[in-house]
């Protein structure tokens, strides 16, 4: 139950962090129109010399904002990973494991993996539906190496919460993901022969 516990709270805080930044960047700004709505007369009263020393902020503002961008356009421009899946794609890429496409497949189902730790039946299901996508693939499979980059990616997005227990939690399931991946690992395809072959054998009679 603990580890089932940590897993569902660390999901959570990965895939939730760039949702809390922009809720605290909007909260901020309500409480700025909350305190601009309580000036008073004394606002309205400001003299001329205010003003033009407030224009000539802005302009400031403006000139420096525009070089700002100038030398944005002229650097890298470099996205920062946010959610899990794209600190995922990030780190593959910089594990050496960016070609490895069958990763791809388990990481569109890895959300319901993990939403349903707690659901055996369920989550032997997911494990089910992932093994016959994976049997189309042409290539190895490492299993192991999903496992490191995960684990990399949930430490960059977890940092302050991040511990032995979070390690233990997350190895579990993957071991558990993993094993249910292996035993079905081979299978798809000789169950695909011997259902070609029960279908050829039926009748007309029997198909309709």
């Amino acid at each position: 139950a603990v580890r089932i516990k940590v897993i569902n709270t660390s999901w959570r805080t990965a895939n939730n962090k760039a949702a809390d930044f922009m809720d605290a960047g909007a909260e901020g700004e309500e409480g700025e129109a909350k305190e601009g709505e309580g000036v008073g007369e004394e606002a309205k009263e400001e003299s001329a010399q205010e003003k033009q020393g407030d224009a000539t902020k802005v302009n400031e503002v403006e000139a420096a904002r525009a070089s700002g961008e100038a030398r944005n356009k002229n650097g890298n421009n470099m996205k920062v990973p946010t959610t899990f899946n794209e600190m995922f794609m990030f780190n593959a890429a910089v594990m050496g494991f960016g070609q490895s496409a069958w990763m791809n497949t388990i990481l569109d189902q890895f959300n319901d993996i993990v939403m349903n730790v707690a659901n055996s039946y369920r989550l032997q299901e997911e494990c089910d539906v992932c093994s016959l996508v994976l049997a189309k693939y042409k290539g190895t499979i490492n299993l192991g190496e999903f496992k490191a980059v995960m684990l990399a990616s949930l430490r960059s997005l977890v940092p302050k919460d991040w511990d032995g227990d979070h390690e233990v939690a997350w190895s579990w399931l993957w071991e558990n993901v993993e094993r249910m991946l292996k035993n079905l690992m081979g299978k798809p395809q000789v169950q695909e022969k011997a259902l070609e072959r029960l279908i050829m054998s039926l009748t007309e009679d029997a198909v309709n």
